[in-house]
């Protein structure tokens, strides 16, 4: 073999580059999970709005008007406006803001991959620094997109990561379904004590297959929700889901203990999104 064929095939084995917008980031072998294949992902290698072929927007106040996307919210979904979701120095970020300009006291934006990064199964993975303040209600969550077994929650949902600023030490991972739901009280979730949330950059993930779901905090588990083989109310899970990321202000967790005015703007800042496969 030649030392250059040698060199070639070293560099194939250990590192995986992307290419998007003309930037290029190089994950090394320890960065890819064993076994799986990166088959999208968002690297944040570019200025300006969210990239339009892997992100559109929810618009609002949610339900079909003023219902705070039914858990009472107080902020108003933006539309490709930079002052809510932009892309600058290598980071997303979803900026929430006090206003006196729209049908609510806050504005923000949630970004959804919906029929442009649509998965059943995978190793997904969001890397992200959270705001800091009363009041804020961040998250990288999914949702199904075809809704097969009906409305929420019988089509399911994971919360790959959730938090909630009053309590500014912890983040959750939660599984929703017809079974077991905030509605019944029995969700099943797990949260998790971290002290530099706000300050530090870290990996939330889940690796879901069809037998489990299970969650990672900087790639190690610490929740498995696993499949028992009986219906969709206990396993929605077999169907295709999409990645949402957002930040809430106020509403039934988020503003459990009331909202600080004071701490406005907040920035929730995710470095990537990538998504694996077998």
């Amino acid at each position: 073999m030649s030392h250059n064929k040698a060199i070639l095939i070293w560099l194939s084995m250990a590192t995986t580059v992307l290419f998007i917008s003309g930037f290029t980031r190089s994950l090394s072998s320890k960065d890819v999970p064993a076994g799986k294949n990166l088959v999208w992902s968002d690297e944040f290698d570019y200025a300006g709005l969210p990239d339009a072929k892997k992100w559109s927007y929810d618009l609002g106040n949610g339900c079909p008007s003023n219902c705070g996307w039914g858990n009472n919210e107080l902020q108003f979904y933006t539309d490709k406006d930079s002052r809510n979701a932009r892309v600058e120095n290598g980071h997303l970020i979803i900026e929430a803001h006090k206003t006196d300009e729209s049908k609510k006291p806050f504005t923000s934006a949630r970004l959804l991959s919906k029929n442009q990064g649509d998965w059943k199964y995978g190793y997904i993975e969001v890397r992200a620094k959270l705001p800091a303040g009363k009041g804020l209600w961040p998250a990288a969550w999914m949702l199904p997109t075809d809704w097969a077994y009906g409305n929420w929650p019988a089509s399911g949902e994971i919360d790959i990561m959730e938090f909630v600023g009053y309590l500014p030490d912890t983040i959750y991972g939660t599984v929703h379904t017809e079974s077991y739901n905030t509605l019944k009280g029995n969700q099943i979730n797990k949260g998790i004590y971290v002290n530099d949330l706000s300050s530090e950059f870290h990996t939330y993930g889940i690796d879901w297959t069809e037998h489990e779901i299970t969650f990672l905090f900087d790639k190690k588990p610490y929740l498995t929700f696993k499949n028992e083989h009986k219906t969709y109310s206990e396993w929605p899970f077999d169907q295709k889901f999409h990645i949402l990321l957002n930040m809430a202000v106020g509403g039934n967790w988020g503003g459990k203990m009331g909202i600080d005015h004071s701490i406005f703007p907040q920035k929730y800042f995710i470095d990537y999104v990538r998504v694996y496969q077998h």
